[in-house]
């Protein structure tokens, strides 16, 4: 399919951050490290799924509200990388995040700060450009809707439901990937597509079985739910087949930094979407494939050139519920 002829996806990240991963050569506990410079970029969950669209040529608009200096950074970092955006100005620092990934251990350690409240302005304000972008546009309609990472604190219970009523109201599915009550309250609302992961999904349902869990939440109203599953890959369910699910894996699992490898699921199944594309095993293995491909690179918002090479190399099967 021809990228240019998809219709535009709609990213929005409600508390976004400037992303700074630092790689070193192994960590010591209580000791001094000397590092070098940080990869530095504009992130949060939607800003990095809108990154690995545009990567891959297709289009996007990147929506987040943004303030203070690290605003400022995070606004102009987006313009030299190119990421089409709409920013929301507000008086709220935006926040930061770190990865320190040691690549002598194979591990990544990340700590995000929680971010600040908005005003009740500020969110009428992002309201605004979401229903401007899926809506308001007839020279570059909107194909899919994402709605991606943490709420800052003090944020409307009722934000990402409202996103998919939004997306409904003008005729096109919904992406939720966060955590916590918003996982519960956007399948409620009836979110095309969920994606946890498995640790996200136990949290916000409370159930101990994997399989529970996600049809717990098909049964709310979710239509399909993915969850990123460590070791075992991703799953697939989906409200048409209540009696088993896909699972997708690699054949052997992939050393490198998994910062942002859900976001590239997101922007899989995303694109998916806007191709035309609603088969659940289908979203599955570009959504895994994207998923993998972004653990070969050194941060988050951007895929290896292999992930053709890695969705054809995945071990697809079908399970039967128990």
């Amino acid at each position: 399919m021809n990228r240019a002829a998809v219709n535009r996806i709609i990213t929005v990240t409600p508390n976004p951050a400037i992303d700074m991963t630092y790689t070193v050569q192994g960590i010591t506990e209580g000791a001094s490290h000397r590092v070098p410079t940080p990869l530095s970029r504009a992130g949060g969950k939607g800003i990095n799924v809108a990154r690995v669209t545009h990567q891959l040529g297709y289009p996007v608009l990147a929506i987040a509200p943004t303030g203070g200096a690290a605003g400022q950074t995070l606004a102009a970092e987006l313009w030299t990388s190119g990421v089409p955006h709409a920013l929301v100005g507000v008086a709220a620092e935006t926040r930061r995040s770190i990865a320190l990934v040691d690549a002598v251990a194979g591990e990544t350690s990340i700590f995000n700060e929680e971010g600040q409240a908005l005003l009740p302005d500020d969110w009428r304000s992002l309201r605004i450009a979401v229903v401007e972008a899926v809506s308001g546009n007839r020279n570059l309609p909107a194909s899919v809707l994402v709605g991606s990472g943490s709420l800052p604190p003090g944020a409307p219970a009722d934000f990402y439901p409202e996103l998919v009523r939004l997306a409904h109201d003008a005729g096109i599915p919904a992406i939720i990937d966060t955590s916590g009550p918003g996982i519960i309250a956007a399948a409620k609302a009836g979110a095309d597509i969920l994606k946890p992961n498995h640790h996200e999904l136990a949290e916000a349902t409370g159930e101990s079985s994997l399989e529970a869990a996600a049809l717990s939440l098909i049964a709310m109203g979710a239509r399909t739910v993915l969850v990123s599953a460590g070791a075992d890959g991703m799953l697939a369910f989906d409200h048409a087949a209540p009696g088993g699910y896909w699972s997708a894996r690699l054949p052997e699992a992939l050393s490198g930094n998994p910062t942002g490898a859900g976001d590239a699921g997101v922007a899989a199944a995303a694109v998916a979407l806007a191709e035309g594309v609603t088969e659940p095993r289908e979203i599955l293995r570009r959504a895994t494939a994207w998923s993998a491909a972004a653990v070969l690179m050194p941060a988050a918002g951007e895929i290896s050139p292999r992930h053709q090479e890695l969705q054809d190399q995945l071990i697809v099967t079908w399970k039967e519920t128990r």
